[in-house]
């Protein structure tokens, strides 16, 4: 037989296309020749695909081989290709039974002795493939990782000749395992490290329980990262769903561990960071930390440094907890449902209000105009963090640590989840009014303090979900007055 064909599967966004092999031998000078769209990496295989056969123990084929990737408009991209190319050229040589290859699907990068080596985007390749009635090899480490999706489908390899002996029937390739090692549970900075700073540790609890986002503003050295750092300790783990939406994100960039499976991701790109780098792009497109941050928390440390077209691109994400990248000939679209933490200093020498101080007022209101009305607006939490006295630094830390903190914080998430199915920085329209309704006390004084603050809508609503976090903190069904005034103060800076 001089033609066979492997199915395997693409990438594009977070969508696996399946992508058809057809390897053709004809007779003529030798040549080896790669068609449907491929890119170097992809190309690349033809001198990969050489060496891992013959040192595999096989024969190369002298003859004029051709393999088709199709559809030939959908780009091709990694060594994901190798394996099923591989196979292909052992099935059109008669060295392999050419009807084995229809009952799988094959992805895996081939080292020049043969070995497989992991590929990107293991994951999101096995919840598509699930449902396909196929069989999918994959190399043995993202076997383990797509193995997370439930699906039964799954056979991990090590080598080309395994595959090679499964297909024949000689020795079948094993099911990886689906269990995660709770043995490797992060140890997270403790909470109780934090010495003073109430008001932010009380922000840094409220963000925790409703997943709302949290600016903190304060001088150098007042524990602003420190306070940050300890968030992640905060977060109960990520359901089940949630764990493998965040896990099929990381897969397509490479980031994956599955050890991590479970745990919100924690992201804190430096200040340089392009806006490419930081809501996703590219050709093809890949996701930005926006995306790898999906169910978890992305930190922005000195916020007025970075670029403010980078800072803009940030509003939509906030808003909808998606990013839709669209270029000339490629569009794709991300998840991006994250936790928005961020650090700046009140001026550019950081020691505003203070004797040391030497920034004069148009520099300060320049600095602080590198943040936009509208991205401030969308932010929950507003806390000053304030320099510590020397009493306090001298003393020991009297906070309470990160488990009892969690406790409270985890107790409330469940809350949310029983009453709407969401945390309640994800509230919405009627949502919001079925949910968040405060007494006559509570609606009035959020009047005065739309009056006086000059609230947006936006502003008034992000007030009415604070407000309800703070009531699921405080175990009450109903929001109150003073549950709506502990919220007003996160907003005062915001406008």
């Amino acid at each position: 037989m001089t033609l066979a064909v492997a199915h395997s599967r693409g990438l594009d966004g977070l969508e696996a296309p399946p992508v058809v092999v057809e390897t053709h031998l004809a007779n003529g000078l030798p040549a080896f020749a790669l068609v449907g769209l491929p890119d170097a990496e992809v190309r690349e295989a033809r001198d990969r695909v050489r060496a891992a056969i013959v040192n595999s123990g096989f024969e190369f084929p002298s003859r004029k081989i051709t393999v088709n990737l199709a559809p030939a408009d959908l780009p091709k991209e990694s060594g994901r290709f190798d394996l099923p190319i591989a196979l292909g050229i052992l099935a059109a040589s008669g060295q392999l039974p050419a009807a084995a290859l229809a009952a799988h699907e094959f992805a895996g990068e081939l080292s020049l002795s043969g070995e497989l080596r992991p590929v990107r985007g293991a994951l999101a390749m096995a919840l598509h493939a699930a449902g396909d009635g196929r069989d999918f090899v994959l190399p043995s480490l993202s076997a383990r990782e797509a193995a997370l999706t439930g699906a039964g489908n799954l056979f991990a390899a090590d080598s080309l000749l395994a595959v090679c002996a499964h297909l024949c029937g000689r020795e079948r390739l094993e099911r990886p395992p689906v269990a995660v090692d709770a043995a490797d549970a992060p140890v997270f900075p403790d909470l109780a490290d934090v010495r003073g700073q109430a008001a932010a540790r009380r922000a840094l609890e409220i963000a925790a329980a409703g997943g709302h986002s949290l600016l903190m503003i304060g001088p150098p050295g007042a524990g602003k990262s420190m306070l940050a750092a300890r968030l992640p300790g905060l977060l109960p783990r990520l359901d089940p769903a949630a764990a493998r939406a965040s896990a099929a994100v990381l897969s397509l960039a490479g980031r994956f561990r599955p050890e991590e499976f479970g745990r919100p991701p924690y992201r804190a790109p430096h200040h340089s960071a392009s806006a490419v780098a930081l809501v996703g792009g590219g050709n093809p497109p890949r996701p930005g930390e926006i995306s790898l941050a999906h169910h978890g928390v992305l930190f922005l440390d000195e916020l007025p440094e970075f670029d403010r077209k980078v800072l803009e691109s940030l509003r939509e994400p906030l808003e909808t907890g998606r990013i839709h990248i669209a270029r000339a000939a490629r569009q794709a679209e991300f998840p991006a449902a994250f936790q928005l933490v961020a650090a700046m200093n009140p001026c550019p020498c950081g020691r505003h209000g203070s004797p040391e101080c030497a920034c004069t007022p148009d520099q300060v209101a320049r600095y602080r105009g590198r943040l936009s009305g509208p991205l401030l607006d969308r932010i929950d939490l507003i806390v000053e963090v304030p320099a510590l006295p020397a009493d306090e630094l001298a003393g020991r830390p009297d906070g309470e640590d990160t488990a009892t903190v969690r406790a409270r914080a985890a107790a409330a998430a469940e809350r949310q989840q029983l009453r709407q199915g969401k945390p309640n920085a994800r509230l919405e329209g009627r949502e919001i009014d079925a949910c968040c309704t405060t007494d006559a006390d509570g609606t009035k004084l959020l009047r005065q303090a739309a009056e006086r603050l000059g609230l947006s809508a936006r502003g008034w609503h992000r007030i009415l979900r604070v407000a309800r976090t703070i009531a699921d903190l405080a175990g009450s069904t109903e929001l109150r007055a003073p549950h709506v005034a502990e919220a007003i103060q996160y907003r005062r800076h915001a406008q």
